[in-house]
């Protein structure tokens, strides 16, 4: 097989690289990825350099790894500053480093992707061997495969790298048949709160509407980009993606970007931002303009719940953190990332950290499953990643 290292989308042909990837997950579609490189929302001085590694045969792609090389750590959704200080203060580079991920997108994805007429464990163990010597070419301290699905992090475990888990909180749908009958799982103390919160942002005068990102005019394009741009400067920062990649995604991915839109009167107060996928749904940002009762709760999370049961979507990730997420009846569920560290010294420290950070994620999962607001115990466990990736930021 003959290796490329592809440092840009254009050099890689669309229809190959979606065959070999797939479009349920949409964020290694090779529509979202074009779209926020020609938008300069990664490469340049983002601190996102492409460096996708592809293996060819003679039939065309047959595997491929999602690679960016990072001088950074931020958009990444998997802590590692600390690993990059320890490295400072023994007088050595931490960056720059290669990443195995989607950009700014902490949700579970395929990470090795294999062209389903080869063998996948052999073609697999090559396409490993060459992201861990691209990563020497290019001066790498390690590789990190951030968010993979249980079935990429087992190919990962096997040839040596190290396991890290964390948690999110993941809805499920197990059959109901709307809102209502959903609440109705739920004790009666908690069926209340999410009514009464409910209520409020209805007397408020708040309407919603669903829009697709192809219906979405200019203005409310940019408007949810202005919306969400206000979430990102409330904690000091500028967004990842800029206004332009907002109009080119709605155009791009207008099949599966969808936007909530809070509507007082005819202006928009509030907007939540979603990828849909197959049987995936993802809550991607959110912004207000002004600050009304529960309608952060109502608008990333009630509304995003409703559209599941309406659509029969099996599973809604709505991001990282937030334990507020619990009592709205999203679960703690295992994710994971596989860390390749070449300094073997270094590499023992993190490994004897990230055993005793798993102890402390399983103790903390256990702790906050107590509090799910269900009147019985879910018959499905949320605990895993799914095997395989998430027909779908």
């Amino acid at each position: 097989m003959k290796l490329r290292i592809h440092d840009t989308l254009a050099s890689l042909d669309a229809g190959a690289w979606n065959a070999l990837a797939g479009t349920d997950y949409p964020f290694l579609r090779h529509e979202f990825l074009s779209t926020l490189e020609r938008t300069q929302s990664i490469g340049g001085e983002s601190g996102w350099n492409l460096q996708l590694i592809t293996l060819e045969d003679t039939n065309g792609l047959a595997a491929a790894a999602p690679g960016w090389i990072k001088t950074h750590s931020y958009g990444e959704f998997v802590f590692d500053f600390a690993w990059a200080q320890a490295y400072h203060q023994h007088g050595l580079s931490y960056y720059p480093k290669l990443i195995l991920a989607a950009p700014f997108t902490p949700a579970t994805g395929p990470r090795l992707l294999c062209r389903n007429d080869l063998a996948r464990e052999a073609t697999l163990d090559k396409l490993i061997d060459a992201i861990e010597q691209t990563a020497l070419d290019q001066g790498c301290s390690s590789v990190h495969a951030l968010f993979p699905t249980a079935q990429d992090q087992t190919v990962f475990a096997k040839r040596g790298w190290l396991a890290r888990k964390d948690c999110q909180f993941h809805w499920s749908n197990r059959g109901w048949r709307d809102f209502e009958d959903y609440l109705g799982s739920f004790t009666s103390e908690k069926r209340k709160k999410a009514r009464r919160e409910r209520r409020r942002v209805a007397e408020a005068g708040i309407r919603f509407e669903t829009v697709w990102g192809h219906e979405a005019s200019e203005l409310q394009a940019l408007s949810a980009w202005q919306l969400h741009r206000i979430t990102f400067l409330r904690r000091g920062n500028e967004p990842y993606l800029n206004a332009q990649s907002f109009l080119e995604l709605c155009r791009s991915m207008g099949d599966s970007l969808m936007f909530k839109l809070a509507l007082l009167g005819d202006e928009i107060v509030a907007c939540a931002v979603f990828f849909v996928g197959r049987d995936t749904l993802y809550g991607r940002y959110w912004g207000a303009a002004e600050d009304f009762h529960s309608l952060h709760f109502e608008t990333c999370y009630h509304q995003g719940i409703e559209f599941c049961i309406e659509r029969g979507l099996a599973r809604f990730e709505p991001g990282t953190q937030g334990e507020h997420k619990v009592s709205r009846g999203f679960e703690p569920t295992d994710t994971a990332s596989a860390h390749r560290i070449f300094d073997e010294r270094f590499a023992r420290a993190i490994d004897d950290y990230l055993r005793r950070e798993r102890v402390a994620v399983d103790r903390y999962a256990a702790n906050v499953r107590e509090h799910i607001p269900f009147r019985l115990a879910p018959d499905t466990a949320a605990d895993s990643s799914p095997d395989t990736a998430p027909a779908a930021s």
